[in-house]
């Protein structure tokens, strides 16, 4: 792992359907949706194929959105992001970052308006796109991003 901030991540957005996937450059200042990962029967399955990805972008650490209530107090829902993802920490052996995701699928389909995207088509990339505002609230947190840039899911 490089100590210089130049570390890839890849950001997720896990559902009980789906799991929206982003990765960073290798720079950390930007991120990019991947794809949709719809969830099989079987979590190992999504494990797995999550942690081909991680291998495949050569990846140095996972952020996973956690879902808490508006109040920011957790619910049964961030105990199984925080379950699934300790999982893929296990099974990757990278360390795991969360990342409040508050608010973040409402962000998600705002950019998609504004990138002209009818509300029918959303469905297929909404989670791609909220792991990208995940992922970039992340990078911003850490630093890595350059002041005053702005992408996708920018809180400024």
């Amino acid at each position: 792992m490089q100590s210089d901030g130049q570390l890839r991540y890849l950001g997720l957005d896990v559902g009980n359907r789906r799991v929206g996937v982003a990765v960073s450059d290798e720079l950390g200042l930007t991120a990019q949706a991947v794809l949709t990962l719809e969830r099989k029967r079987n979590p190992r399955e999504d494990l797995r194929s999550l942690a081909r990805l991680a291998r495949r972008f050569g990846v140095g650490g996972i952020v996973v959105g956690l879902p808490l209530r508006l109040s920011g107090e957790e619910s049964p829902q961030t105990k199984k992001a925080r379950a699934f993802a300790e999982e893929l920490g296990k099974l990757t052996g990278l360390p795991v970052h969360f990342e409040d995701e508050r608010l973040t699928t409402r962000e998600a389909h705002a950019v998609l308006y504004e990138a002209g995207r009818k509300r029918q088509t959303h469905r297929r990339v909404v989670d791609q796109v909220a792991a990208t505002v995940i992922l970039e609230g992340f990078l911003e947190r850490q630093g890595t991003r350059e002041r005053g840039s702005k992408g996708i899911g920018s809180r400024e």
